[in-house]
């Protein structure tokens, strides 16, 4: 399987023979195309019709993010595993209530088991203050049992995404947080987690892709304007583990400090280097292997594909999804 290229210099991407060609301030490189998975684009990039065609051949999905880092939207390549037996599944789950609430909730205590992982991984190690903040989200996951409708879900997700993020000045000593801010993010903290997020949203994106599942289709996240939800369903699971854990780790390793933001009036942003040093963290986040059930090692980019393997195995009627959670 190809690597995720990442684009961060502004230049000119094209197909030369049967390789991919990038010209930037850098210089040219050749990159054969067998060694793509996917392409996401951060640089002012010049493309073609010849390159997206090339690029549609090879099933490989491009993402763009503009300069401050946002996802701004993707070319998804027409898919080679189209199945109307699995969008009329997917439809059916979507429809009948009690299929589509059940799905919701998985997501949500998928996500909210992780996150009281992360949150006890640095109680033990000694972090003050985040006993109470464990009890609390306790106490809202029990919750989850009696809510009968999606607005609510969502409802009690921020809640306990509120109080989660309240831990990270905790276990993030030097970086002020306050609050959640998303457009724009005002901190430097808050423009990390929105790279983040964005940065695991394509790449669940293009994991759904090589399935037959259709992206279009979510169950915690209405399927309304937006253009794919089923990608921030399976993205509220593995945030706690990828996105929050890559930060940590740079952040409290000294990896990533001020320097690598640019900060305005209501607005923080990471520099080209800052998205650099982050990108490098998150690649090896995703091919960092753990012990999976009677898998042996297996990867978190692995996981990701088999999250959507057991939604398709879910849809199917063949085993009940039950979603990841972390061992520690």
């Amino acid at each position: 399987m190809g690597k995720i290229l990442y684009i961060f210099r502004s230049g000119k991407l094209e197909r030369k023979d049967n390789t991919l060609r990038l010209v930037s301030e850098d210089g040219e490189r050749q990159i054969p195309i067998t060694t793509v998975s996917e392409i996401k684009i951060f640089g002012e990039l010049d493309l073609n019709k010849r390159l997206l065609e090339f690029l549609n051949k090879h099933q490989i999905p491009l993402h763009f993010f503009n300069h401050y880092g946002f996802y701004v939207g993707s070319f998804y390549p027409r898919k080679s595993l189209n199945s109307g037996k699995m969008i009329i599944k997917q439809a059916e789950h979507y429809l009948d209530w009690d299929k589509r609430i059940f799905l919701a909730k998985s997501f949500l205590r998928g996500g909210v088991t992780n996150i009281l992982k992360n949150l006890r991984y640095y109680d033990r190690r000694g972090k003050q203050g985040l006993d109470g903040l464990i009890n609390y989200i306790n106490l809202k996951f029990d919750e989850i049992d009696n809510i009968s409708d999606i607005p609510n879900l969502m409802r009690l997700e921020g809640e306990i995404r509120k109080a989660y993020y309240g831990s990270f000045e905790i276990i993030l000593e030097g970086f002020p947080f306050e609050r959640r801010t998303k457009r724009p993010p005002q901190n430097p903290l808050n423009a990390m987690i929105s790279f983040g997020n964005s940065l695991l949203y394509t790449t669940i994106l293009s994991e759904i892709y090589r399935t037959h599942l259709d992206p279009r289709i979510g169950y915690l996240h209405e399927s309304n304007q937006r253009s794919f939800s089923l990608n921030l369903d399976i993205a509220e699971v593995f945030k706690p583990v990828i996105v929050d854990r890559t930060i940590f780790s740079l952040v409290n390793k000294k990896q990533i400090d001020e320097k690598h933001f640019v900060k305005e009036i209501g607005f923080s942003h990471l520099t080209e280097k800052g998205m650099e040093i982050f990108v490098k963290a998150f690649e090896e986040k995703l091919n960092t292997t753990i012990k999976y059930k009677n898998l042996g090692k297996v990867s978190y980019r692995k996981l990701l594909r088999l999250e959507c393997y057991k939604l398709y195995k879910h849809f199917l009627g063949e085993e009940i999804y039950k979603p990841f959670t972390s061992d520690w």
